[in-house]
C-alpha cells in the first residue's frame, strides 16, 4: 500500500491526497511536519533531503516534490487525469509548472501575512504588493478559463486542476481584496461540485 507522508493541512499534501482520492487509491498516510513528527530527522531526511512535505513512499520507490508525486500517480493509475499524447500532456504539464513557480511565487507574503499570522510577515507595502502579484496571477488564471470554458488545462479535469485548484482556494479563503474574477469563481464552484475537492478544500485548511 502506498505511504505519505505529511500533515493534511498541507497543501501540497493535499494535492497527493486529492490525486489518490480520483484515483481511488489506498495509501496509509502518516503525520509528519509542524506540530507532528519533525522534519529535520535523519530518518526522515533520508526519504527527502530538503527535509519538506509530503513524501510517497510505494514498495521500492520514494519520491519527493507534490507535482512529481501526483505526476507519478497518474502516469500510473489515472491516464484520464494525465493524457499521454504530447500536446495534451504539454499543456497539463505548462499549467502544474505555472502553479509551482509563478503562482506560488506571488502569494507566499501575502498567504503567511493575512492567513497564517505568521511572525514577521507585517510589512504593510509587501503584503500589498503581494496580494496585488496574487490577484494578477489569479486574472491570468481567469483568461484561461475564458478559452477553454472549463477547467485549466482544457474541457476536462485534468491534473492540473487539483494543483491549481487547491491553489484557488487558498485564494478564497485568505481575507484579502479580492479581483473581481467571475471565471475564477465558478470555476472553484464547478471543484466542488467533486466530492474529494470538498474533502480537502475546508475552511480551516487554506
Amino acid at each position: 500500500m502506498l505511504r505519505i507522508l505529511g500533515r493534511p493541512s498541507s497543501l501540497n499534501v493535499r494535492k497527493v491526497l486529492w490525486t489518490c482520492d480520483e484515483l481511488n487509491l489506498a495509501y496509509d498516510r502518516e503525520d509528519w511536519g509542524v506540530g507532528f513528527r519533525p522534519v529535520d530527522t535523519a530518518e526522515f531526511l533520508a526519504l527527502n533531503p530538503n527535509g519538506q512535505i509530503p513524501v510517497l513512499i510505494d514498495g521500492d520507490v520514494t519520491l519527493w516534490e507534490s507535482n512529481t508525486i501526483i505526476r507519478y500517480l497518474a502516469n500510473r493509475h489515472g491516464p484520464q487525469l494525465y493524457p499521454s499524447e504530447p500536446v495534451a500532456r504539454a499543456h497539463v504539464d505548462q499549467w502544474l509548472d505555472w502553479q509551482a513557480t509563478d503562482l506560488n511565487a506571488a502569494w507566499v507574503y501575502a498567504f503567511l501575512a493575512l492567513a497564517r499570522r505568521a511572525p514577521g510577515y507585517d510589512d504593510s507595502g509587501r503584503i500589498e504588493a503581494s496580494v496585488t502579484a496574487w490577484n494578477r496571477v489569479m486574472a491570468i488564471l481567469a483568461g484561461q478559463l475564458t478559452k477553454t470554458g472549463g477547467y485549466v488545462s482544457g474541457p476536462q479535469f485534468r491534473l492540473s486542476d487539483i494543483a491549481i485548484g487547491l491553489a484557488v482556494h487558498r485564494w478564497v479563503a485568505t481575507p484579502l481584496a479580492h479581483a473581481d474574477l467571475p471565471q475564477v469563481r465558478a470555476y472553484y464552484d464547478r471543484l466542488m461540485q467533486r466530492p474529494a475537492f470538498r474533502t480537502y478544500a475546508r475552511s480551516d485548511w487554506p
